[in-house]
């Protein structure tokens, strides 16, 4: 058995969500800030049999794509710092980055 955590983007979350339910892989969803962007995540936790990772995997990646975004750096106060700072920038964003552990037992009741 293995542990799926994979960390997506809000906006694909629920597409994520039916494909899993359509390939009769069950999950747990949170809601989770991502730290860079401080922009909404999902977090879907999987228990799954070791021969279906590369499914699950597969689903994940076709699912979830980078796309760039805009985002305005925070303005720092200091007038040695550069006024440029204070544009936007283009980041990019979604994808998803999935971790993938062993674990002993998996109980459902």
């Amino acid at each position: 058995m293995k542990l799926l955590l994979a960390i997506v983007q809000d906006k694909d979350s629920n597409l994520l969500s039916s494909e899993l339910i359509d390939a009769n892989i069950r999950a747990t969803k949170l809601s989770t800030t991502g730290g860079f962007l401080k922009s909404g995540n999902t977090t879907f936790i999987v228990g799954i049999e070791d021969e279906r990772v590369p499914e699950a995997l597969k689903i994940i990646e076709e699912t979830c794509q980078a796309r760039e975004q805009f985002m305005t750096p925070p303005i720092n106060m200091d007038a040695t710092m550069d006024s440029s700072m204070s544009y936007p920038i283009e980041v990019q964003v979604g994808g998803a980055t999935v971790f993938v552990m062993p674990i002993e037992q998996f109980h459902r009741f």
